[in-house]
């Protein structure tokens, strides 16, 4: 939820000022002066921008290799909103501070104001893009979104390594938090045990799935004999 609300107010606070500072400036032209101080300014943003943006790839490229994927893939499949929040608006700030640097240059060598206008609109338009991208997916995270198919292969498989369980019939894993699953199942479990007994048995498999800590909660309930099964790879 923050997440999106951030998203907002990029969209907002920096999209939406960014565009009319640009068409303000076309539509009454101002001369520039104090070319140094701006090109400072962009300097140092771009510095403290830039390292921001180093430690959001090192984070992401470690989890990209885990999960066998390539880096933009992992960061726009990911379950933590912050990761792809930072990488997302750091890859924008140092874009957009590109061309705000090549707008004041051609202020500056031209003497006109539209470079630097155009310069301004066009980094809105990009703060603009990223922030849908980011409202979307925050969007599909909370009105929820099942785990990848490769966690769900993962998943089936722990489940079968269960030695109480046989089969698993039905699985879905759905996005709850950063890196956090709830798990729901139907599972038939190995021996002929009295109802009462089997449901112990799930309550207690249950708990033991919900210790991990990606695992934010648990129903199991079982399956019917003409249940198909489900492979791992499904």
């Amino acid at each position: 939820m923050w997440s999106l609300f951030a998203a907002l107010g990029l969209f907002v606070a920096g999209a939406a000022v960014s565009v009319i500072y640009g068409v303000l400036e076309l539509a009454h032209p101002e001369p520039a002066s104090y070319f140094a101080v701006g090109y400072a300014v962009l300097a140092v943003s771009f510095v403290f921008e830039g390292i921001s943006f180093r430690q959001s790839v090192r984070q992401a490229r470690a989890e990209a290799q885990v999960m066998q994927r390539d880096l933009i893939e992992h960061v726009l499949a990911t379950s933590d909103p912050t990761l792809r929040a930072v990488f997302a608006e750091d890859s924008a700030a140092l874009a957009g501070l590109v061309i705000a640097a090549v707008g004041l240059g051609a202020h500056q060598a031209t003497g006109s104001v539209v470079p630097d206008a155009v310069g301004s609109i066009l980094v809105g338009a990009l703060l603009a893009v990223v922030a849908v991208v980011l409202i979307n997916r925050n969007r599909r995270s909370l009105v929820g979104e099942e785990a990848d198919p490769r966690v769900r292969a993962a998943a089936v498989q722990a489940l079968l390594d269960a030695p109480e369980v046989a089969r698993v019939t039905y699985l879905r894993l759905e996005i709850v938090g950063p890196r956090m699953v709830l798990l729901v199942a139907a599972v038939d479990l190995t021996g002929d045990d009295a109802e009462s007994a089997l449901a112990v048995r799930l309550r207690a498999l249950e708990a033991r799935i919900s210790a991990s800590p990606a695992v934010a909660g648990t129903v199991l309930t079982l399956s019917a004999p003409d249940d198909p099964t489900l492979a791992p790879e499904a």
